[in-house]
């Protein structure tokens, strides 16, 4: 089927009162961002809807296929156009439905006649187009409450355009129109969705990964490298920041009881994050935390972690089991790269017997013996970052000899 254009559909943007351009500019740029590779996207945007259109149908296809990871968009139809004439119209609605499952399906035809010089009435346009419809398939039924397919006919000045199906849309803001926030990026399987639902919710991120090498392997950093890649792929770009953080946890297990050393180890974390959130000016912290998941995330231990900050701490998950959270992780695509077995900096060091319900005064007492401060000043001095989605690096000409 050759498609002229996309119809989007804003969904919870529509709901905005004064404030709405700000927000369809917002998907509008996203939308650009996405489809870079696409230099004749042309974008139309209205009050409740917006239009894409393209020179090639294999850029056409492209759009298809990547709009659904795209927040901010309810749904989307694709549209074809086709001559202000009932033979015409009847033609091209009968040429998408071939493309469809029609037997024991049932549709219905909605006419918007916006072109009032069109001779035929709506009712009229209805029944001639949907008469041809229903003689050229011979399992397809008319059903006015809840049809399978609702053939939507527009006719305007220029052509009618006709579309038959709705695909739903990743729903959400767009990315960007809720400020930004800073990701604490580990690797495991819960902060990647962590960072998904966020995105959802136009928050803009920056992650932030602890990498404590010989203790963690290039692997394991390139699989965080990996994840924010990934998370890049729903409509933003993602800056990586890797700290440096073997000489903290060495001084950890020098100078904290093990069976706390979890909870000052969580507590250096979130304080790094907090000095690189001021510098990127973010405005909040997100984990992946979950309640009762490890010893970490009791509410004594998320207590005593929080201590260090004032800065607004983000956990999307908090109230989510597992098998949630894995499917959602499956469902974004981030699982698999999840579980591979490499080390992070959480999962080295651990104690046999963390603490659920650390105490903070003697938390804080343990670490008042060591100068944590300046090692923190250091590690974000050094931290490494990367950008994603990583540019493609052109070939040389060496290569093509």
């Amino acid at each position: 089927m050759k498609w002229d254009r996309i119809l989007v559909r804003y969904g919870e943007l529509s709901t905005k009162g004064r404030n709405r351009r700000q927000f369809t500019n917002r998907l509008r740029d996203n939308i650009r961002f996405s489809f870079e590779d696409i230099p004749t996207l042309q974008l139309q945007a209205e009050r409740d809807r917006m239009f894409l259109t393209t020179d090639t149908d294999a850029d056409m296809d492209k759009l298809l296929h990547r709009l659904p990871a795209v927040f901010g968009i309810q749904s989307f139809s694709p549209v074809a156009k086709t001559e202000k004439s009932i033979d015409a119209m009847a033609a091209t609605t009968i040429a998408i439905l071939e493309e469809l499952e029609t037997d024991g399906k049932t549709c219905k035809v909605n006419v918007k006649r916006s072109d009032k010089s069109f001779p035929h009435e709506t009712n009229e346009i209805q029944h001639l187009v949907a008469s041809q419809v229903l003689r050229h398939f011979d399992g397809l039924s008319a059903k006015m409450k809840e049809p399978d397919y609702i053939i939507k006919i527009e006719i305007l000045k220029d052509a009618a355009y006709i579309s038959a199906q709705t695909i739903m849309g990743a729903g959400g803001m767009p990315v960007g129109s809720n400020g930004r926030s800073l990701l604490m990026l580990s690797g495991g399987i819960d902060s990647p969705v962590a960072g998904y639902l966020m995105l959802k919710r136009g928050v803009r991120l920056d992650a932030i990964h602890f990498h404590s090498p010989p203790y963690t392997s290039e692997r394991s950093l390139d699989k965080v490298k990996d994840l924010a890649e990934k998370l890049s792929h729903f409509g933003a770009t993602v800056r990586l920041h890797v700290i440096p953080f073997t000489e903290i946890q060495e001084a950890i297990q020098q100078q904290i009881p093990k069976n706390v050393s979890m909870t000052t180890t969580r507590r250096m974390m979130l304080k790094i994050a907090d000095q690189v959130r001021e510098e990127i000016a973010a405005l909040a912290i997100v984990t992946g935390e979950s309640l009762g998941q490890v010893a970490s995330q009791t509410l004594e231990s998320l207590t005593a972690i929080n201590e260090v900050t004032t800065t607004p701490v983000l956990r999307p998950l908090i109230a989510e089991d597992k098998t949630t959270i894995i499917q959602i992780a499956q469902e974004i695509g981030t699982y698999e790269t999840s579980i591979l077995p490499y080390e992070d900096c959480c999962t080295i060091f651990v104690p046999s017997s963390p603490k659920t319900k650390p105490k903070l005064e003697k938390v804080t007492f343990y670490e008042s013996f060591e100068t944590f401060d300046e090692r923190i000043e250091k590690a974000v001095s050094e931290r490494e970052v990367y950008r994603f989605p990583e540019k493609k690096q052109k070939p040389t000409f060496d290569e093509f000899l």
